[in-house]
């Protein structure tokens, strides 16, 4: 296994992380491309399928004895794409995108925590709502309003007590916070971790921007370290508190990049989409580290017959490894 000179910290971890290099579905658009990765459909045949975090939400999520606060499925910090990534599962498969910036001092949670609004302020708030809220008073004991009641309590808890905290990095040491890296991406993957001991079955991290058409090296130069630090970091991390074998830790794009370097203007040294193969990294949940899987041609433009991997079979793939028996059948109806 050859990692580049860019990633020294992942190549540390390479014993706990296995690549598999043919990853193909042919297609060179983003949002075609990117649907296919997380769903592993061709879109056109009239349904929109649900994206792997809202499967694993439905199978791992409250109808399933899940009972956290915090979502069964959190997106850090932004969306994955702009398709649905729900399907037709609908709302109750839906990501919780946090929003905000964890390498903020305060890390601006969508509906939990409100920047520059104390939790003093917040409890405020929530005292002079009783106290203007009349029609509590006069409808004590009805069930509807009690429900509401439950509501309130739980969203309160996630705002101000104990399962909001998770989102609180200045807990961690800064010594770590450095190791993970002072990046959004870095943080991010602080936060996964702090999700993943919380119970959350899947947690996502979008970093936008790997991958240039025109001058693709000096971004690659300025991009890769930020991954190198935060996701190298996470994989030690998890094993060392004994949560990467009970983990599957997934990175991948939505294709990839042409093998030949295009030099002339106007991409000045860029890579155009590639989707006929490309590659993704495992780690942990019963993954083995430290392996190639599958190869490529020599000139990497396509896999080697036989052992390419399409997205519907790595979706079982990981399906199978996160306890969802890989023949589930899922459609709108149920």
């Amino acid at each position: 296994m050859v990692i580049g000179e860019l990633m020294p910290e992942m190549a540390k971890q390479a014993d706990k992380f296995s690549i598999i290099r043919s990853m193909t579905h042919g297609n060179n658009g983003h949002e075609t491309a990117a649907y296919m990765v997380q769903t592993g459909f061709k879109s056109g045949d009239g349904l929109t399928h649900p994206g792997v975090g809202a499967v694993v939400s439905l199978f791992k999520g409250y109808d399933a004895g899940y009972r956290g606060l915090i979502p069964p499925y959190v997106v850090l910090t932004q969306l994955l794409g702009r398709f649905s990534e729900t399907g037709f599962l609908g709302f109750k498969a839906a990501p919780f995108a946090t929003g905000g910036d964890p390498n903020q001092a305060r890390f601006a949670v969508e509906g939990v925590v409100a920047e520059g609004i104390t939790d003093q302020r917040q409890k405020d708030r929530r005292e002079l709502l009783h106290k203007v809220d009349a029609l509590r008073d006069a409808l004590k004991g009805n069930p509807q309003l009690a429900a509401l009641d439950q509501c309130e309590a739980s969203a309160y808890d996630l705002i101000l007590g104990d399962a909001g905290k998770v989102f609180d990095l200045t807990t961690e040491k800064d010594d770590l916070r450095t190791r993970y890296g002072k990046t959004t991406f870095g943080q991010s993957c602080l936060m996964a971790r702090r999700l993943v001991e919380k119970g959350v079955p899947y947690v996502a991290i979008k970093l936008r921007g790997l991958g240039y058409a025109q001058q693709n090296f000096p971004a690659m130069r300025r991009l890769v370290p930020q991954l190198d630090k935060g996701l190298a970091t996470l994989l030690q991390d998890l094993s060392d508190r004994g949560l990467l074998d009970s983990t599957i830790v997934w990175w991948c794009g939505e294709f990839g990049r042409t093998p030949k370097v295009l030099w002339e203007e106007p991409w000045g040294g860029g890579r155009g989409h590639w989707g006929p193969v490309f590659s993704s990294v495992v780690a942990g949940g019963g993954f083995k580290g430290g392996h190639i899987v599958a190869h490529r041609t020599t000139r990497a433009r396509k896999s080697k017959i036989g052992r390419c991997i399409r997205t519907i079979c790595w979706r079982a793939s990981t399906s199978s490894w996160g306890s969802i028996p890989p023949a589930t059948s899922l459609t709108p109806k149920g």
